[in-house]
């Protein structure tokens, strides 16, 4: 038996060098969990007796167990690199469509921009609003960005939809309260541009139409006329007078105070629709201090090419582009299982569910049990490279054992065969 239980301790200990080496060459392996070799007793027992004096006749290798242990998140600046901190697996569609999960999120676009992994498995997620970024959906399907198209052009219009109402433009000034009286009070007054600003507003093909605001003191007191201009038309001759508190703040009590109807110009660039918004003053004061643009925003914007994407600790993909905008372009989809060891791994580093490991249990980064997402970074192996050296000088000490086990055997056949 001698032959036997030192052979077994043979090969049990080359599956330890094998399971050992390959920790140590997955070492920078992003995503990469170490295994370990457990080996168990093998026992030899006369048929039909229990118990009794049974003898050890070897050792076999009982499991290759992995160690799901966090990994060291490393920062690298990428993009579209992500890094779990925390329990689940990224959802993957191979190319045969089969499901797979992996902890490596050094991510790439493909030439028909979907999310891909470095072997061609395409990144599952939730398809989300493109204004809201909440998912449309509870099933994972293959993320895409529009990389070969653009994101339309938006005139700057008030949108009804809304309660209360989305208005095309907003703006808060400061009026000098202090200001002097203008008597002329025409739009054709040369002082009139003292207290003035200019946006750029947008047509319905993306034109910019400068949109420019007069503020004219008038003799009435806590009064300013408002007059307008779009693009190359005149100024408008009819002002819309705003009314101020003794507090400073617009009166709110006078009906439509402070929206300010803006149209034109005239004859539209291009063959485009008239711009046609309202442009909303709440917040706009007025006290003793300089005039000053606080804020101006608008709803228009024009065409625009894809220029990136970013990746948000919840798996929302932001994707930003050329014209300024930015648009929610999906969410990351994770899964978790009630027994990862049951999981049986891929070339790759990428993991496939089986009857142990239980069905996946999806979510989003940061729900339930799940971890949140590091953007620009990447989980690095598990690997302890000490303690791995260690092991391995352990397992060799363990073969050359073994192996002198054999020989001494070997010498004692060799004996018992010389007598004489």
């Amino acid at each position: 038996m001698g032959f036997q239980a030192g052979l077994s301790g043979l090969n049990a200990s080359a599956k330890g060098l094998d399971v050992i080496g390959n920790n140590i060459a997955n070492a920078n392996t992003y995503g990469m969990k170490a295994s370990r070799a457990e080996f168990s007793e093998l026992v030899s027992s006369a048929i039909g007796v229990a118990g009794g004096d049974n003898s050890g006749i070897g050792v076999t290798v009982g499991a290759v167990s992995q160690q799901f242990s966090q990994g060291t998140l490393n920062i690298t600046g990428n993009n579209l690199d992500a890094a779990i901190n925390g329990n689940g697996f990224f959802q993957l569609q191979e190319a045969d469509g089969s499901a797979a999960y992996t902890r490596a999120g050094n991510f790439k676009l493909d030439k028909n921009g979907y999310i891909v992994t470095n072997n061609g498995a395409k990144v599952l997620g939730y398809q989300t609003n493109p204004t809201t970024g909440k998912p449309l959906s509870t099933s994972p399907t293959p993320l895409t960005l529009p990389t070969s198209g653009s994101i339309a052009a938006k005139a700057t219009a008030d949108d009804t939809s809304t309660s209360p109402t989305t208005y095309g433009a907003t703006a808060q000034f400061n009026l000098p309260a202090n200001a002097t009286v203008d008597a002329t009070l025409t739009s054709a007054d040369p002082l009139l541009a003292q207290y003035s600003t200019t946006f750029n507003a947008y047509d319905s093909l993306g034109n910019a139409v400068p949109v420019t605001v007069y503020f004219q003191k008038t003799a009435t007191a806590n009064q300013w006329n408002v007059y307008t201009k779009t693009d190359t038309d005149p100024i408008t001759t009819t002002p819309t007078t705003l009314k101020f508190t003794s507090s400073g703040a617009l009166d709110t009590t006078v009906s439509g105070n402070g929206q300010i109807s803006i149209t034109g110009p005239t004859t539209p660039a291009d063959g485009a629709n008239q711009v046609k918004f309202t442009l909303d003053l709440s917040g706009t004061t007025q006290f003793a201090s300089a005039f000053a643009t606080n804020n101006v925003a608008q709803t228009g914007y024009a065409d625009g090419k894809l220029t990136g994407v970013k990746i948000g600790a919840d798996g929302t993909l932001t994707a930003s582009y050329s014209n300024g905008t930015t648009q929610s372009a999906g969410q990351l989809a994770l899964a978790s299982f009630r027994n990862n060891q049951g999981l049986m791994q891929i070339n790759g580093g990428d993991w496939k569910e089986t009857f142990a490991s239980g069905p996946p249990t999806q979510g989003t980064p940061g729900s339930g049990n799940f971890g949140a997402l590091q953007a620009g970074a990447l989980e690095e192996s598990n690997v302890d490279l000490t303690q791995e050296l260690v092991n391995m000088m352990t397992a060799q000490r363990s073969y050359q054992a073994n192996a002198q086990t054999i020989k001494t055997e070997d010498q004692i056949m060799n004996t018992l065969v010389n007598l004489r």
